[in-house]
């Protein structure tokens, strides 16, 4: 093939990228369909089961009822007319229909494709209640929900297209200039293919360009730069290395101190707060002191642990997410202190694909909730507390909000803020631009509130 048939450089790339985002463009789209189908199923299953549930307690009610079971029932359900996601039937003795509820007004003459029908739709089958003399058929339908996913999957294609278009059009402007040095390049070398070395190419912005143009201009200031460039950075990659070890060096003799000391004697307390559990039987005081004192140095060992995990990060355990660490923190501690009645609300913290939250936030809000509950335990006299911990949006920016209130004695009873609990809080949300608030509400009792900036963009 001669080099005037050989495709360019920018027709490779362009069909290279191309290709590249027909691929990405289709296991995207099969992702969608599968996810699309499983929450139709969710949906229409949830609202099925709702509308089977309110039929049962319906039926229930008319056999109780006289002898015009028939019309009361027919009655009520024509009342009531089409159920969300389902369609309604009665029949008699004989088979034959005596009811069937009216069709959604909802894209009324509207439905989507077949094809994409059969992917998207899930196999639900009819639910059939006894009446008695009649029977009733609840069939759900999916109809509604399979035209929104295919609405929703044209205006997507929609829009996928005018931006591929735009991005074939940019991509190819850009390789366009990214490539017009070449021939400047090409001359250069042909200038000097006739033993003329006088031409000097300038210095091009891409790296790749760049470098053709030092090979070319060989000049020797630019290799002494290149060598004296080279040596600063091996030094100070040499250097780097050193301050790396001597910093791995000295996180892991704190971490085996941390094991050998505070770790062996946390557990030597635990062996003899055991000890007491198992003679004190008898002795409520002192069993329960014997278990709080037990359940305290088991959250040591577990902060300890964390802390160790985080010095030997060699291997990084997969993250948990914080809803769930916070969530069965505030059991634990319902365990320990059933005289409290604790009620814990935990929304999800809109962490982005699934991605747990930064560490260092993670580990402020536990502490928060662990030092707040600590002190309703120890100094409020409460009879209840309520945890919430979620998102507080505020114009364009999110917060995360951690929120302990319980209907104890109050302000006066809880430590005053100059305490190491409460100053060890503000200083660590503090830390992370956060702030505390307390605050005696109205109904008595006293709330804690924590609020974290949201490390990451919260979609509305």
């Amino acid at each position: 093939m001669s080099c005037a048939r050989a495709p360019s450089l920018q027709a490779r790339l362009s069909l290279v990228l191309t290709v590249l985002i027909a691929v990405l463009m289709s296991v995207g789209a099969a992702v969608w369909m599968r996810e699309t189908r499983q929450a139709i199923h969710e949906e229409v299953e949830a609202a099925t089961r709702v509308a089977q549930q309110w039929l049962v307690v319906v039926l229930a009610e008319q056999r109780e009822g006289d002898a015009q079971v028939r019309e009361r029932l027919l009655g009520r359900l024509a009342a009531v007319g089409r159920i969300r996601a389902n369609r309604l039937e009665v029949f008699g003795a004989g088979g034959e229909r005596l009811y069937v509820s009216p069709e959604s007004p909802y894209k009324a003459g509207r439905d989507a494709p077949a094809w994409f029908a059969a992917h998207v739709a899930p196999e639900l089958g009819a639910r059939r209640l006894d009446a008695g003399a009649l029977e009733v058929v609840l069939t759900p339908d999916t109809s509604r929900a399979v035209l929104d996913a295919w609405d929703h999957l044209v205006a997507a294609l929609g829009w996928a297209c005018a931006l591929l278009l735009a991005l074939w059009l940019a991509t190819r402007l850009a390789i366009r200039r990214a490539l017009a040095p070449l021939q400047e390049i090409h001359a250069a070398l042909e200038h000097g293919a006739c033993g003329r070395f006088d031409q000097r190419l300038p210095q091009y912005a891409t790296r790749e360009l760049a470098l053709l143009a030092r090979s070319y201009n060989r000049l020797a200031d630019s290799l002494d730069e290149s060598r004296a460039t080279n040596a600063r950075l091996e030094a100070d990659q040499s250097v780097a290395r050193t301050i790396q070890a001597r910093l791995e060096q000295e996180r892991r003799a704190i971490a085996r101190e941390l094991h050998d000391e505070l770790g062996q004697s946390i557990t030597a307390v635990r062996s003899i707060a055991g000890a007491i559990l198992q003679r004190s039987a008898e002795q409520p005081g002192i069993h329960g002191s014997a278990q709080a004192i037990l359940a305290m140095t088991g959250h040591m060992q577990d902060g300890v642990h964390a802390i160790l995990q985080r010095l030997r990060r060699d291997a990084p355990a997969a993250h948990e997410r914080i809803e769930d660490t916070l969530q069965a923190y505030c059991a634990l501690w319902a365990s320990h202190h059933e005289g409290i009645e604790l009620r814990c609300e935990i929304e999800p913290l809109g962490e982005a694909r699934d991605e747990p939250l930064d560490d260092s936030v993670g580990l402020a809000l536990l502490r928060v909730l662990q030092e707040s509950l600590t002190n309703v335990a120890r100094h409020a006299h409460a009879r209840t507390v309520q945890v919430r911990v979620g998102l507080r949006r505020k114009g364009g920016r999110a917060e995360i909000e951690v929120e302990v209130r319980d209907d104890g004695r109050g302000l006066g009873a809880q430590p005053t803020p100059g305490r190491h609990g409460l100053a060890g809080m503000r200083e660590r949300l503090a830390e992370l631009h956060g702030r505390l608030e307390l605050h005696s509400p109205p109904a008595g009792g006293l709330c804690v509130r924590a609020r974290l900036p949201h490390p990451a963009p919260v979609t509305q």
